[in-house]
């Protein structure tokens, strides 16, 4: 697939705003719980946004999620709509879900509560997800890129078959 085929499955998609806004609700949706859960967000006593030069790397890799999250949804949203078939969007849908769900696994504050609801499995879960944060979101990053990319392989050929 050729770099003209890529900008035209992007350009085909988000040429209407619906889908735009879309990709906005997705990617504020899960921007604010990630920032509030990594703590670089504080809702109270103001809105205030915490970086660190430490954190700044972390924050960025929740903001490239986010923003390839709510990419990859809306354009997977196109899709369904184009095609009408959901047989054949079971791969890109799956992994949009797992590369979503696999960065939202920061659970720094919400440790305590998973260690005293679950007792060792928590623990163990917890620490092994704190650990791990930032391999964990760039294996997720990956995971969405990969998504996109064959969900715009997938766009171009399927309006070349149907124009």
């Amino acid at each position: 697939m050729n770099h003209c085929c890529k900008l035209y499955s992007l350009k085909l998609v988000f040429s209407n705003f619906s889908y735009v806004l879309i990709s906005g609700l997705i990617a504020l949706g899960l921007f604010i719980p990630l920032s509030l859960v990594s703590e670089h967000l504080f809702l109270e006593p103001y809105i205030v946004f915490s970086l660190y030069p430490e954190t700044v790397f972390s924050f960025s890799l929740i903001l490239v999620l986010s923003i390839l999250a709510g990419v990859v949804v809306s354009m997977n949203v196109f899709r369904v709509k184009l095609i009408k078939n959901t047989k054949k969007m079971g791969g890109s849908l799956i992994g949009t879900i797992i590369g979503a769900s696999a960065g939202a696994c920061s659970c720094g504050p919400i440790g305590v509560s998973v260690i005293t609801s679950f007792g060792t499995a928590g623990s163990i879960a917890s620490s092994f997800l704190t650990n791990y944060e930032i391999p964990l979101r760039l294996l997720s990053i990956g995971i969405l890129i990969l998504v996109l990319l064959t969900t715009m392989k997938s766009l171009s050929v399927e309006c070349k078959i149907n124009q």
